[in-house]
């Protein structure tokens, strides 16, 4: 039910010219990488407009500048400003959602400071994949995708098979929508 409801979020992301902009941390910020990729490259179908999907991890040198000027919690928000409009769309992966703690404090702040960012000031559409509990995530997301262990590999590549399944159910979709 929460992958149907995701698939159609981001079918209506397709259907309206939407760009959907996608961020994780650690591992899941090769998710987020690998998502992006499907979505530009395993949805397209002869004939019909394409998914616009912008990684915001993949480009090193900007993050680096970000982080050493803004700040770590600081790093994605700062490059939606220069990048979204008005009712795009926002995926995050993050494998706590924002609820683990280490030596650095509170996991994956960066995420939800540039999620609660992009629903004030841009009227954004949120889609979270968590695991664990779903920490802050599942709440701040207009749907969260939790899977529920408490295993960060396990997490992980249920992310990435989630990932497969909804871009190959959206080519599906545009391959069959008029």
């Amino acid at each position: 039910e929460k992958i149907d409801r995701i698939i159609e979020l981001l079918f209506s992301a397709w259907k309206e010219g939407r760009t959907i902009f996608v961020m994780g941390n650690g591992g899941s910020a090769s998710t987020a990488t690998h998502f992006a990729c499907d979505l530009a490259k395993c949805t397209i179908v002869e004939s019909k407009k394409r998914f616009r999907g912008i990684c915001l991890n993949d480009n090193i040198p900007l993050m680096s500048a970000l982080v050493n000027d803004n700040g770590f919690d600081n790093l994605f928000s700062e490059q939606l400003k220069n990048l979204m409009q008005g009712k795009d769309y926002l995926v995050a992966f993050s494998v706590h959602g924002g609820s683990g703690k280490d030596k650095a404090g509170l996991w994956s702040q960066n995420l939800l400071k540039a999620m609660l960012m992009a629903k004030e000031d841009y009227q954004a559409t949120l889609i979270g994949f968590s695991g664990f509990d779903g920490g802050a995530m599942k709440d701040v997301a207009d749907e969260c995708l939790v899977i529920p262990f408490n295993s960060t590999p396990q997490v992980e590549s249920f992310h990435l098979a989630m990932e497969h399944l909804i871009t190959n159910c959206l080519r599906k979709k545009i391959e069959e929508y008029e």
